[in-house]
């Protein structure tokens, strides 16, 4: 044995030609700080092996390295003078792969990313095999490759090819790396480490140059000024236009390529340095780090709800069909578990299945889709006016209009045709779970699970457990709702559960400035291109439905009467009044039509402004508007936390990122009150407080900045 430590071990697999085996204790091998240390010390004894021909890279898993351990950036990134000394020793490790006085092959399989990619490159060649998956994604962090990536892809495969690869983050199978040059074989899964090792053989006896192929990764990039030029001015274009100011992480990657370009490695090497530990103390990569780790986080709470359930899931009925339950039973059927789809209405249903239909022809388009799915999917669903096709689904999805009365109706109907094992549920937006359970016979086996629309797109599922709903309905749907993609998470039943209940007070809020004579198409302009919602509040609106939103402003001002009492002159209201629906029937805040060429438009529309009493071209400043529409938000999602509705700061930020489109750079609204400072937040909430309760921060929070704690040190505030 020539080093064996917790994570690799390293022997000769043949006299003179050495294996130095990636083999950690947990699920996965990744690039925690301990691993690289022992990297180094690996790296080390290699060097002075006697007799050594030869070196291969492999991993004892059905993955190769899934990249660098996430989990230490946050604490790590938080000590500058540590970050600055980390990236730069971690990142010479590699020098010590590269600098090997022997050949090197890496052996891929399965997933090479991030710094199991920048291992492969320090390689002198690289062989895969089919299952392999290789790529940088280190922009999705906010970063940028720090081990290397940034100065040894671009000599690989050039410079345009890597910077697609870097400023993308895409992930590439083994054959689209083949053909850019980033590997030099594939073979089947079983014949890799022999592959592998011949290669080394070759390399060793002559047969390939291998000093000549590691040469171009120690020198500057060699492409002429013309070339290079060329290939960065097109990248800063496509950068600009498809990452914007919000994410700095691939503007930085470029950047290391530009100034590395004609440097040797080391130099290179430095400013890759320099701009990934630039990029570590951004609000960017904090907030990015702070959304995987909280999905992460999400993932393992739903993964130990499904492992509880008891009852398997393998049919399901939708009651309401139309867009909605068309989504809903298009999705179950597109992950295997057949849908029966109930309505009164043939119509209704024409339209569910033409929904269905709508989506699949454009998969098919897109090439994602082939008719053979096409079909299976589509026939995977059955359209019914009768309440006894779905006697046998295992479970049901009630999907009808947003009043309490009819879903009661509806449910309590439908409880009296399935079985006794079946578990019922309600699609509804912001209805009590409990109240409609009081129409039921079996209030335990009856939970909310909420989707948003559209359902095929939206990833989100809220799983409201009511007060008699029993874990093990709240496991199976839980479990349900993974099989069909989603990510649940499971909150308490109050009006409007959680992402709704935080929504309202953020539309109050900017209804309150309308109110005051704003112009609504200024706020929608400082909220999508400064905050960085994919839409300003007015338009939100509309696509929401006027009259969704102000029906949902009854239900929440039953429950939160003094904070969300609801105005009958606020804009929502006059606007329902005169029937300006929004996209739905082509006027809301604004009015909605076709160009020549047939594309959508959305225009503000003088009528409005007349309606609302609010002037064109009248602005706040931007400030100014943002704090009066998050403040309201982020209160109200600490309330929910503070309440027990939500279990974590974790699951409350992956809710509005995949249920609302919370801008991912803010990180979530836990996240966002981090980076702005809570003793800064409750400062400037309290500029406000004369607006309302929705500007009023809790007791708890006050308390948590006192004390100097974060919601993330724990489960709940409670």
């Amino acid at each position: 044995m020539i080093y064996q430590g917790e994570s690799i071990r390293v022997d000769f697999i043949e006299p003179g030609f050495a294996e130095l085996q990636f083999d950690a204790k947990g699920s996965v091998n990744k690039f925690d700080q301990a691993t690289l240390e022992e990297f180094s010390e690996a790296l080390t004894k290699l060097k002075n092996t006697d007799d050594l021909r030869g070196v291969i890279i492999t991993s004892s898993k059905s993955t190769f390295i899934v990249g660098a351990d996430i989990t230490e950036f946050l604490t790590l990134f938080s000590d500058q003078e540590k970050t600055r000394s980390w990236v730069a020793k971690a990142s010479r490790v590699f020098d010590q792969l590269e600098d090997l006085p022997v050949p090197t092959v890496g052996a891929v399989k399965g997933f090479a990313l991030g710094g199991g990619c920048e291992a492969l490159l320090a390689c002198d060649y690289r062989v895969a095999d089919t299952t392999a998956t290789i790529g940088l994604p280190e922009v999705k962090l906010g970063l940028i490759p720090g081990f290397g990536g940034t100065m040894r892809l671009p000599r690989v495969i050039g410079p345009d090819n890597a910077l697609e690869w870097i400023t993308t983050g895409k992930n590439n199978n083994a054959q689209a790396a083949l053909k850019v040059g980033a590997i030099d074989a594939i073979v089947e899964p079983e014949n890799l480490t022999h592959a592998a090792l011949n290669l080394a053989k070759a390399a060793a006896a002559g047969e390939q140059d291998w000093q000549a192929k590691r040469q171009p990764k120690l020198e500057p990039l060699k492409a002429n000024d013309t070339e290079l030029m060329m290939t960065l001015v097109t990248a800063k274009g496509l950068i600009a236009a498809k990452a914007g100011k919000h994410y700095p992480a691939p503007h930085k990657a470029l950047e290391a390529i530009e100034n590395g370009a004609r440097e040797h490695r080391e130099g290179a090497l430095k400013a890759e340095n320099n701009a990934f530990f630039d990029l570590t103390q951004t609000d960017a990569c904090r907030a990015q780090v702070g959304i995987f780790l909280a999905d992460q986080s999400v993932k393992g709470k739903s993964k130990k709800y499904a492992k509880a359930a008891t009852k398997e899931i393998k049919t399901a009925g939708v009651i309401g069909a139309g867009i909605m339950g068309g989504g809903i039973a298009y999705q179950s059927a597109l992950k295997g578990v057949p849908a029966v789809m109930k309505d009164i209405k043939q119509d209704a249903l024409d339209l569910g299945m033409k929904e269905a239909g709508k989506i699949l022809k454009k998969g098919v388009e897109r090439g994602k889709v082939n008719n053979e799915k096409m079909i299976k999917v589509l026939s995977s669903i059955t359209p019914t006016l009768l309440n006894d096709a779905v006697k046998d689904v295992d479970i049901v999805v009630e999907a009808v209009v947003e009043n309490p009365k009819v879903k009661g109706s509806v449910l309590a109907e439908i409880e009296g045709v399935i079985g006794d094992d079946a578990i019922l549920t309600s699609n509804t937006s912001t209805i009590s779970i409990t109240e409609l359970a009081k129409n039921l016979k079996h209030p335990e086996k009856f939970c909310g699970m909420h989707f948003f629309n559209p359902v095929h797109k939206m990833p989100l599922v809220e799983i409201i457990r009511g007060e008699k709903t029993s874990d093990d309905t709240v496991n199976a749907v839980v479990a349900y709702a993974l099989k069909l993609g989603k990510t649940p998470i499971v909150v308490n039943d109050c009006p409007g559960f959680l992402v709704n209940r935080v929504l309202f007070p953020y539309l109050a809020g900017f209804a309150g400035m309308v109110d005051e004579g704003v112009d609504f198409v200024g706020i929608d302009k400082v909220m999508e291109k400064q905050f960085g919602w994919p839409m300003g509040p007015a338009y939100l609106s509309d696509v929401v439905g006027i009259d969704t939103a102000d029906h949902c402003t009854v239900v929440m001002e039953s429950g939160f009467p003094t904070r969300m009492k609801r105005d009958e002159s606020s804009a929502i209201a006059k606007l329902a009044a005169a029937e300006r629906y929004g996209q739905k029937n082509g006027k809301g805040f604004y009015v909605y039509g076709t160009d020549k060429k047939g594309k959508p438009t959305k225009d503000a529309d003088p009528a409005t402004y007349e309606l609302l009493g609010c002037e064109q071209g009248k602005k706040l400043d931007a400030d100014e508007v943002i704090a009066r529409c998050m403040i309201p938000m982020v209160n109200e999602v600490v309330r929910c936390l503070e309440e027990g509705i939500v279990g974590s700061a974790a699951e409350a930020d992956i809710a509005l990122l995949y249920g609302l489109g919370f801008p991912p750079f803010r990180g979530g609204p836990f996240r966002y009150l981090e980076t702005l400072g809570m003793d800064n937040f409750i400062q400037l909430a309290d500029n406000y407080a004369h607006l309302g309760e929705i500007y009023q921060v809790t007791d708890g929070m006050r308390e948590m900045a006192k004390a100097g704690k974060s919601y993330f040190d724990t489960t709940s505030a409670k």
